[in-house]
């Protein structure tokens, strides 16, 4: 399988496309372009792609078939998905079948170059994860699971029940391990309501780039974490227990979970 492209783009809007290769060239990315999954089987068949930009809703197909590609044929590419807001459902539910984001459309500049450098974190994390279990037989992370409790949102946001129905909300270890140290946290505020698949919460970098975190539930914000506006460098210290980010009364929680992976599948 040879590497022909940086990136594999999968739209069949040629004006998408052509938005997508002109912000790639930004930061000086290789383009490879596929407007049908048709084509982009093929070529997913021929050529490795580091990332891969795939929208979900397609004339011959759906970005689902993409993933279930990767994963048949163990092609290590990260898939990122794109979509518009009425198809955030179908978003949610690429994530939990193993794309690692996915941007709404229309998408800004800062959004896919945010997105595409958190796909190369990712990438290098999963190399040097590789390494690291050759030489010590896996018994190392460079990154800190979900505690076994918890359910999460693709490898973004996690969210944990408490018995009285409310939920606590936060960011993965391994998200945060894509992204620079934190400098600045944006919030959401008191009541305002939240959707799973909508982003919640910004993160500012040191290097300024914002990555905007994916709710995994859908509710009103009771709580926010206010420790975290002082220190929000304990975001990246203990993002399971002290950083949570928001605690949220879940519209429908019973319907919402079946998009979230177990954390204790992690362990398994």
């Amino acid at each position: 399988m040879s590497k022909t492209a940086d990136i594999l783009v999968i739209d069949d809007e040629q004006v998408i496309i052509d938005a997508v290769i002109k912000i790639c060239s930004i930061d000086k990315y290789s383009v490879d372009t596929a407007l049908n999954i048709k084509s982009a089987l093929e070529k997913i068949s021929h050529n490795y792609y580091k990332i891969i930009i795939c929208d979900i809703m397609m004339p011959d197909g759906d970005g689902f078939q993409i993933i279930d590609e990767l994963h048949d044929k163990k092609i290590d590419s990260t898939i990122i998905m794109m979509t518009g807001y009425s198809t955030v459902e179908n978003a949610v539910k690429s994530l939990y079948k193993g794309a690692i984001d996915f941007i709404p459309k229309p998408f800004t500049v800062d959004e896919l170059l945010n997105s595409l450098f958190r796909a190369n974190k990712y990438q290098e994390i999963k190399k040097k994860q590789e390494q690291l279990s050759k030489q010590q037989a896996g018994s190392s992370l460079f990154y800190v699971p979900c505690p076994s409790k918890y359910s999460r949102l693709g490898y973004a946001s996690w969210m944990m029940q408490e018995r009285d129905g409310s939920v606590f909300i936060g960011v993965c270890d391994l998200f945060m391990k894509t992204i620079d140290s934190v400098k600045e946290i944006e919030f959401h505020n008191l009541e305002d309501e939240i959707a799973q698949g909508i982003s919640c919460v910004t993160i500012i970098s040191e290097e300024d780039r914002a990555h905007k975190i994916l709710s995994p539930v859908s509710g009103r914000i009771v709580e926010v974490n206010e420790i975290l506006k002082t220190n929000p460098s304990l975001l990246e210290k203990d993002p399971y227990f002290d950083g949570w980010i928001y605690r949220v009364i879940p519209v429908d929680l019973e319907y919402e979970v079946k998009n979230l992976t177990p954390c204790s599948s992690d362990r398994i």
